[in-house]
């Protein structure tokens, strides 16, 4: 199994367990609110627009949260979730579960 299964499948456990933020808006809103539901990690897809990267990158910068760009593009980081449409970007809230997903980054 390679990394990006792997990686893939720690996203899906943290869909399962309700500690997956979907979406760029969504992680953009929960990083101003802060609190409990706050990112630990956001992790991008590969193929965002040039803005929507500099729209994160600036965010987690601000509120010093760990970014990630992976290899995964939209269509795949979306199918694996079991999203329709493409994503953008997925965070992570829940602390033990971003370490689990960190191992395979």
């Amino acid at each position: 199994m390679s990394d990006m299964a792997r990686l893939t499948s720690s996203l899906g456990l943290c869909a399962k367990a309700g500690k997956l933020i979907f979406g760029v808006p969504m992680i953009c809103e929960a990083l101003r609110r802060g609190g409990k539901s706050a990112p630990i990690i956001v992790i991008e897809a590969s193929d965002t627009s040039d803005n929507t990267h500099k729209r994160i990158t600036d965010k987690c910068n601000f509120y010093k949260t760990r970014h990630v760009r992976t290899e995964c593009t939209g269509e795949q980081l979306a199918a694996a979730l079991g999203k329709s449409a493409s994503l953008g970007a997925v965070a992570v809230t829940d602390e033990n579960l971003s370490l689990l997903v960190e191992k395979y980054i």
